[in-house]
């Protein structure tokens, strides 16, 4: 039975591993292209993309309140049910999607007073703004891919994401140096590529859904169904708990970003560097998070929380493994890759020092993300919230500064203090998870 469930887990996960991974080489690509050009773009870049990593983590976590309701009605078979699921939940989530677009134009106009270098701020000004209009574009392939992933689809979006990423890199290309006749853009080169490959993407997967023969059901249920303030009161209560989750954690590290830059520009670009590395992590982590969710949320759907139990152990197992392989790339392939991302030794010291930081936090890491998956899987997300809360604002961001400037750590005390967040965050989902799919 265990191998049995591995092999699923591996089935559902590894095409959103795949699509994860081309996100990260995009990343890659996006860093070492915008740091080669200066030390300068690749500071405003880390500044911008981590305080937008707080907006689209939040984004992400709010249509991840589809997959559980969307993975019960696959597991009794009610497609057409799902159709009309789609369209309450895109419809919520647009509106959501614009209200983090407010909260970032009030960010936008106060920029100026987030103690960022002053030379900085005419590079951060207009990035921002490009980088605002990508928002609505991802909110809307979210919500289509959770839907896909709910129905057990998981190599569609991969390979729009992995189309895409191929368009981001030839634009970055084509925009930030100059090339192929297009003007040097710098770093507003890297922001326009990266919104008109989120543009693509969203493009293409509402017209699979609107043109595939597979998927007539679902598009029927869809087209058939009206605006529903149950239903989406509904997927509201499943979907801000998992968004104020994801929010509270990568606000934590946003708020370390911003922090990162107190230290100086170098600090702030060997930061950015370090994050870079981590997501890769992360996303690996999560691509089978997700794939745990899913697989719990069929068993949720029948009422066996044995088998709940067992998706979640299988995936964990999985996850470390994937945390080993992670760490000992980080450990013995550091000071290699580093290098790809910037020629500046000033940034690659100082990110080199931080490597023994990031390996410590990643199996704190792995475990957060395995089981606060399985407890999306569960619906029961309420205790999601207090979790983080506790976990990354009363815990994490003291921590933070604490480690970082009373302890003189600085940039080095930031990417350790992860761990503690992170660890606290871990054991009380898988504590949680215990509790819900504990027998009545």
């Amino acid at each position: 039975m265990a191998s049995g469930l591995h092999g699923k887990i591996l089935k559902l996960g590894i095409p959103i591993l795949i699509g994860q991974l081309g996100t990260i080489v995009v990343g890659f690509a996006d860093t070492a292209m915008v740091g080669r050009y200066s030390t300068e773009s690749l500071a405003s870049a880390s500044f911008v993309n981590n305080l937008f990593n707080l907006i689209l983590f939040a984004a992400l976590g709010f249509s991840y309140g589809i997959t559980p309701l969307a993975g019960a009605l696959y597991g009794r078979g009610e497609k057409g049910q799902i159709g009309s699921l789609l369209r309450n939940a895109l419809f919520i989530n647009l509106l959501f999607g614009l209200f983090l677009s407010g909260v970032m134009v009030t960010v936008f106009f106060n920029v100026h007073h987030m103690g960022q270098p002053e030379h900085l701020l005419p590079l951060i000004r207009p990035y921002f703004l490009i980088y605002l209009a990508g928002v609505i574009p991802v909110v809307i392939f979210n919500v289509f891919s959770q839907w896909s992933y709910a129905i057990n689809r998981t190599r569609m979006p991969m390979w729009i994401i992995l189309g895409c990423n191929i368009l981001n890199i030839a634009g970055n290309y084509a925009l930030i140096e100059g090339h192929w006749g297009f003007p040097q853009m710098g770093l507003n080169g890297a922001g326009i590529s990266t919104l008109l490959s989120r543009s693509v993407s969203a493009i293409a997967i509402v017209s699979i859904f609107c043109l595939k023969k597979e998927y007539s059901r679902y598009r029927h249920g869809f087209i058939a169904s009206k605006t529903d303030s149950g239903q989406m009161a509904t997927i509201g209560r499943t979907s801000w708990p998992v968004s104020l989750q994801m929010a509270l954690e990568s606000g934590s590290f946003s708020f370390a970003g911003v922090m990162a830059g107190w230290f100086g520009d170098v600090e702030l670009a060997s930061f950015q560097v370090i994050v870079i590395l981590g997501t890769l992590g992360f996303c690996i982590y999560y691509s089978m998070g997700a794939s745990v969710s899913v697989l719990v949320s069929n068993a949720c759907g029948v009422g066996d929380r044995k088998l709940m139990r067992r998706t979640a152990f299988a995936g964990y197992r999985i996850i470390l493994a994937l945390a080993t392989l992670s760490s000992l790339l980080f450990i013995f392939a550091g000071s290699y890759i580093l290098p790809l991302f910037t020629s500046d030794p000033r940034v690659i010291a100082v990110a080199l020092s931080l490597i023994v930081p990031l390996v410590l936090y990643q199996y704190a890491d792995a475990t957060q993300i395995n089981f606060a998956n399985a407890l999306r899987g569960t619906s029961n997300v309420i205790p999601m919230i207090w979790i983080s809360l506790v976990s990354y604002a009363v815990i994490g961001v003291p921590a933070t500064y604490i480690l970082a400037v009373t302890c003189g750590l600085e940039v080095y005390g930031i990417i350790l203090s992860f761990s503690v967040s992170l660890l606290t965050a871990a054991t009380l989902f898988l504590h949680y998870f215990l509790r819900t799919t504990a027998k009545s």
